[in-house]
C-alpha cells in the first residue's frame, strides 16, 4: 500500500460570526488541506489552520511547508509504516506545526481507512462521548448573554468565556452571565495571556463564587516562574494552553512542581496526532488532566483531535467547537453533535468527506 501522490491546497473561509480575543478580532480563516493518495483505493485527508499568534507559523510559512515538492519524500513510501512517515513529517516540518499536523492527520486517516476501523480504535478508545464547550468572544454583557442563550437552546451545556482585555469588565460580564443562565450550565474562562499575577490571584475568588470550572492561560507563557509562584490550590484550577506546545513543554510545566492542573492540547500546536500523544502520556503519568482545544478549523482536523482525545484516559474536557464558526466548511462528517456531546462516527479512518 504505497503512496503515489500528495495533493495540497488552500481555501479562504469566512466565519459565520466574527469574534474577539486578546489578540484581536477574526472574521475569516485560511484553511489548508492535504490529500494522500495510495496505489490502492485508500485516500486520506488532513487539514491545517496555522496559529500565528501562538506558534509563530504564518499562512505563508504553512503554504510553503505544504508545497508538494516539500512532501515528495512521502511518495513511494509504504502507508503501513505510519510511525516512520509521521516521524519524517515531524523532522521535516518541525517549524510549521499546523502543516505537520495536516500531513500527520492525512496519514492517520488513510491508515484507518486501510485498516477498516476508526482511528480512535487503532489508538485505543477510552471514551465514547463527552460534552464540548462553545466559545463566547470578548463582548459586552448583553450580547454575550444573548449568544449564551442561543447555544443553550441548541443543546450545549458548557460555555467558554473569553477574557483578558479589562479585568473589571470581565468580572461584571461573568457575574451578569451567571445570573442570567443559572447554575445548570458550566462556565470555563480563557484569558489568552491577558492577566498579570495580581489579576490572576484576584480572579481566584471568582472560581467558587461563580462556579467556574477553571481559568485557562491567564498569564503569558513566558511568565512561567510567576505562574509557578501562584498558590498551589489556584495552580490546580489553571489550564495552560499557550504554555504547552510540545512534550518538552509539558515536562517543563511539571518540574520542580506542577504549574497547572490541566494541559490544553491543540493539534495545530503539537503537530498532529502522533506528537499530541506524547503529551497525553506525560499527563497520564503525572496525573494531570487534558483539555482538547482548537483554532477555527475544518471538521477534518476537529475529528482528528476528537479521535486522539477519546484515546486518552486523561481527557477531561473538550473545547472542539472550531468548525461551528465556519460559514462554509469544505468538509463534513467525522462526528455527530448530540445535546452538546461529540460522538465519533463508526466509519473507517476519521470518517470525514470533502464536499464536492
Amino acid at each position: 500500500m504505497r503512496i503515489v501522490r500528495v495533493e495540497t491546497w488552500k481555501e479562504a473561509v469566512p466565519l459565520s460570526r466574527p469574534y474577539t480575543i486578546t489578540r484581536g478580532t477574526r472574521d475569516a480563516v485560511d484553511l489548508f488541506f492535504v490529500r494522500v493518495v495510495t496505489d490502492g483505493t485508500v485516500v486520506g485527508v488532513g487539514s491545517a489552520s496555522p496559529a500565528h499568534g501562538v506558534t509563530g507559523e504564518t499562512t505563508e510559512a504553512c503554504a510553503a511547508a505544504l508545497d508538494p515538492e516539500r512532501l515528495a519524500p512521502l511518495v513511494g513510501r509504504d502507508l503501513r509504516h505510519i510511525g516512520a512517515l509521521c516521524s519524517w513529517a515531524g523532522d521535516a516540518l518541525a517549524r510549521t506545526p499546523a502543516a505537520q499536523a495536516a500531513v500527520d492527520i492525512s496519514l492517520h486517516d488513510a491508515f484507518g481507512r486501510w485498516a477498516g476501523v476508526p482511528v480512535v480504535d487503532i489508538l485505543g478508545r477510552h471514551h465514547t462521548a463527552l460534552s464540548t464547550s462553545v466559545t463566547l468572544g470578548i463582548q459586552p454583557a448583553a450580547p454575550a448573554i444573548e449568544a449564551a442563550r442561543e447555544h443553550i437552546a441548541a443543546g450545549f451545556t458548557c460555555l467558554k468565556v473569553k477574557l483578558g482585555l479589562s479585568f473589571d469588565e470581565d468580572v461584571d460580564r461573568l457575574r451578569r452571565l451567571r445570573a442570567a443562565i443559572g447554575t445548570r450550565v458550566r462556565i470555563r474562562c480563557d484569558a489568552n495571556e491577558g492577566y498579570d499575577a495580581d489579576e490572576t490571584r484576584r480572579f481566584a475568588l471568582l472560581l467558587d463564587e461563580l462556579d467556574i470550572e477553571f481559568l485557562e492561560q491567564p498569564m503569558p507563557a513566558a511568565d512561567l516562574e510567576e505562574i509557578r509562584a501562584l498558590p498551589p490550590a489556584l495552580r490546580d484550577r489553571l489550564a495552560l494552553d499557550e504554555s504547552v506546545q510540545t512534550d518538552r513543554d509539558a515536562m517543563d510545566l511539571l518540574c520542580p512542581e506542577p504549574a497547572c492542573g490541566t494541559f490544553v492540547i491543540k493539534l495545530m500546536k503539537s503537530g498532529g496526532i502522533r506528537p499530541a500523544r506524547a503529551i497525553t502520556r506525560i499527563a497520564e503519568a503525572a496525573g494531570r488532566g487534558l483539555m482538547w482545544g482548537c483554532m477555527d478549523e475544518s471538521a477534518v482536523s476537529i475529528a482528528a483531535a476528537l479521535h486522539a482525545a477519546y484515546a486518552s484516559p486523561a481527557t477531561r474536557y473538550l473545547d472542539l467547537d472550531g468548525s461551528f464558526d465556519l460559514a462554509r466548511d469544505p468538509a463534513e462528517g467525522g462526528f455527530a453533535v448530540v445535546d452538546g456531546r461529540l460522538e465519533i462516527r463508526a466509519d473507517a479512518g476519521l470518517g470525514v468527506r470533502l464536499r464536492a
